[in-house]
């Protein structure tokens, strides 16, 4: 809030006027609002409950004199808490937890009612609070005199001159509140040409039943049309592809799923294409919502519109252009699907901005058009995929680390205060890291990863931003309805609703001969406490196989000795470091030796290097010429792109050099430094000559 500019100056005679009459008035409003009359009603119910969670629906009825704000006070009997909350403030000291009003829900005329929602965590048993107490009074349903205010109340700032007009707030933040956590059947509907094209199978019940089970609370099916319909001016969807498209909606919404659908890869297909001609894109793009707005005009209203995915354009004068372009298309869409009446009237309707981008001008132009629709029942959305060279591991972007932390915080934080402060929800409709991938292992190193998923969790939560996981295959084995990996499941779902403790790293490097020596970790505790370590069911002993010092864990020579094992390359044990709360971190005992490479030939199109890695893994590449230029593709950066430019054969014991490294590669010498998660380097030279490459080790 902006404070008020300066006031006139006055005389000291009306000075000492004024502060009489202020001193009276505030005796008089002191004794007044002694003698208001105070009650309320509360009730409190828990619409839906899973293992660990639940969502509670929370509504106050004012009985006495009319309240310009409000605190909601109560105590859970068998410890819960709060996770994550809409259309309120909820705060937890002390065992007490308190509501408070958001800025457009302040006032409560008497008999009137308000509402919040809120989603927690439970164990052992979810029993309902007995006891709420209103601005200090405690709710029995009658009506009172109100507890004396304090002496000194603090006073309210007060508002700026020109407050920015905020959208009437509808369902829209109960519902998205209500959608977390949500998954993505990516790579299916919107695959082109048909459902199966890019390798998923079928979708079936049983899939949907599975991921409904693992406690995700929406699903959002994306969709591209381009392939489904016929020739203008009708752009009649086929029958059969619109009834497969009802056919899984009706089987999500029978499993309890909130149902997001939209117009996918159409956005570069040929929405794209609207600068140049706009009308036959304009037309098309209708043409297609007003069948999809009438197929599905009475279906449930869990059932949710997304306008586009990822708009894009080409052709424009810039990214201003382009907000202007997403405008039109979220406006058009909101009015159409609006005035085809029926359920379609208060379905909750999701906007996209300009790439799904959250940087912040992509974001105010979206608030922009969200606040000039004035429609209560519209989200806001945008992808997430993290710092890129993190994502794609370019750059030495190997670690979770401050870059990749404030990124994220950063894009979250403008999202809150963009939208959700002023009661515009917001659904990260897709995120994950984009080379995550079972069919491209070793890119993004597991532990990094597992750091990234608990910090996404977190930094969401307490923003109250519902998340939809982008799984085309990556995370769950459809023909097999199981995890491919189940430790980062536990990550996703111990995110929803609670911290968990890392570490530094998930690896101890321990040589193949000589002495091993102590290991030190740096714990990241996330707000929890260390309880100890623990191989299999059995703990390890604080003292003798490690110690504790401030956030420093030390694994002990002795311990790290007996967990090698016969010393094997490879991983030889694994323990876990167990916290208060959240998932354990896992960390594997390896041994290695310095990775060693011979001599090679070959071509441009063809060539590896042979590498005996002795138990050791790479992080990434770095390539150079002789006068330490980079050298290679993305030549503002010496390290080079893992997989697209480099990838590790660990079976036949190589590495490939791919064509797109060399595509970019001068002739002459380049010396290449592979760094490996050891920390251990290996320097390896190659000579290139138009299409024929040699190699050494010196």
């Amino acid at each position: 809030m902006e404070p008020h500019g300066s006031r006139p100056a006055r005389s000291r005679v009306g000075a000492v006027v004024a502060a009489v009459i202020a001193l009276l008035t505030i005796g008089t409003m002191t004794a007044f609002h002694a003698q208001a009359a105070a009650g309320c009603r509360v009730t409190y119910t828990v619409s839906s409950q899973w293992t660990g969670g639940f969502t509670a629906d929370v509504n106050v009825t004012n009985l006495g004199d009319p309240v310009t704000s409000w605190r909601l006070a109560w105590t859970f009997p068998s410890g819960q808490q709060v996770t994550q909350a809409w259309n309120a403030t909820i705060t937890t000291s002390g065992g007490q937890t308190t509501a408070a009003n958001m800025s457009y829900n302040g006032s409560i005329a008497t008999n009137a009612s308000v509402s919040f929602g809120f989603n927690g965590s439970w164990s052992g048993s979810n029993t309902k609070p007995s006891a709420f107490t209103l601005n200090g009074t405690t709710c029995t349903g009658n009506v009172g005199p109100s507890p004396s205010p304090s002496a000194s109340p603090s006073p309210s700032p007060s508002p700026s001159a020109s407050p920015s007009p905020t959208p009437t707030p509808g369902n829209a933040m109960a519902t998205v509140a209500a959608m977390q956590p949500g998954w993505n059947l990516g790579n299916t509907l919107d695959a082109i040409p048909d459902e199966t094209a890019w390798g998923n199978p079928l979708t079936t019940q049983a899939l949907l039943h599975h991921v409904r089970t693992q406690g995700y609370n929406s699903i959002r099916l994306p969709i591209t049309w381009s392939n489904h319909h016929g020739p203008a001016p009708d752009y009649t969807i086929d029958t059969a592809w619109l009834n497969r498209v009802r056919q899984i909606v009706d089987w999500s919404l029978a499993e309890g799923f909130y149902v997001m659908i939209n117009l996918h890869h159409d956005s570069w297909q040929w929405i794209n294409g609207y600068p140049a001609d706009n009308t036959t894109v304009m037309n098309r793009y209708k043409a297609l919502w007003r069948q999809l707005a009438g197929a599905f005009r009475d279906h449930s209203p869990k059932l949710v519109f997304e306008s586009i995915n990822e708009p894009q354009f080409t052709g424009t004068s810039g990214d201003d252009q382009g907000d202007q372009i997403v405008n039109t298309f979220n406006t058009e869409f909101v009015r159409l699907v609006r005035q085809s009446g029926g359920g379609n009237a208060t379905r909750l309707l999701v906007l996209p901005t300009l790439h799904t981008s959250g940087e912040q001008a992509r974001m105010d132009a979206l608030n922009a058009t969200i606040t000039a629709l004035r429609d209560p029942n519209l989200a806001a959305t945008i992808h997430f995929y993290g710092w890129w060279p993190f994502s794609v591991n370019i750059a030495g972007g190997t670690r979770y680390d401050t870059n990749v932390e404030q990124d994220l915080v950063g894009t979250f934080e403008r999202a809150r205060t963009t939208f959700v402060s002023r009661g515009i929800p917001v659904i990260i409709g897709e995120w994950a890291l984009l080379s995550w991938d079972h069919t491209r292992p070793g890119i993004i190193e597991r532990g990094e990863f597992l750091k990234y998923l608990e910090a996404v969790g977190y930094n969401a939560r307490i923003r109250n931003l519902t998340t939809m996981v982008w799984d085309a295959g990556q995370f769950l084995n459809r023909p097999e309805l199981k995890w491919r990996d189940q430790g980062v499941y536990e990550m996703f779902k111990a995110s929803w609703t609670t911290r968990s403790g890392t570490a530094s790293s998930d690896q101890v490097y321990l040589p193949r001969t000589g002495t091993i020596t102590s290991r030190t970790l740096t714990l990241n505790l996330n707000g929890t406490t260390f309880q100890g370590l623990r191989q299999g069911t059995t703990n390890l002993t604080q003292g003798t196989d490690y110690t504790v010092s401030g956030n420093t864990l030390t694994l002990t020579a002795s311990a790290l000795t007996r967990l090698a094992g016969n010393r094997a390359y490879g991983v030889n044990s694994t323990i876990e470091a167990r916290f208060s709360q959240g998932v354990p971190w896992q960390i594997s005992i390896i041994t290695s030796d310095t990775p060693t490479q011979s001599a090679a030939t070959g071509t441009t199109s063809s060539f590896t290097i042979p590498t005996q890695f002795r138990g050791d893994q790479l992080a990434t590449m770095e390539a150079k010429y002789a006068d330490g230029s980079p050298a290679g593709p993305a030549n503002w950066t010496s390290y080079k792109e893992f997989w697209s430019n480099f990838q590790p054969d660990y079976t036949v014991g190589a590495i490939i050099l791919k064509p797109d490294f060399f595509a970019e590669v001068n002739d002459g010498r380049v010396t290449l430094t592979f760094h490996f998660w050891s920390g251990k380097q290996v320097t390896y030279y190659i000579t290139k000559s138009g299409s024929t490459v040699t190699g050494s080790t010196s």
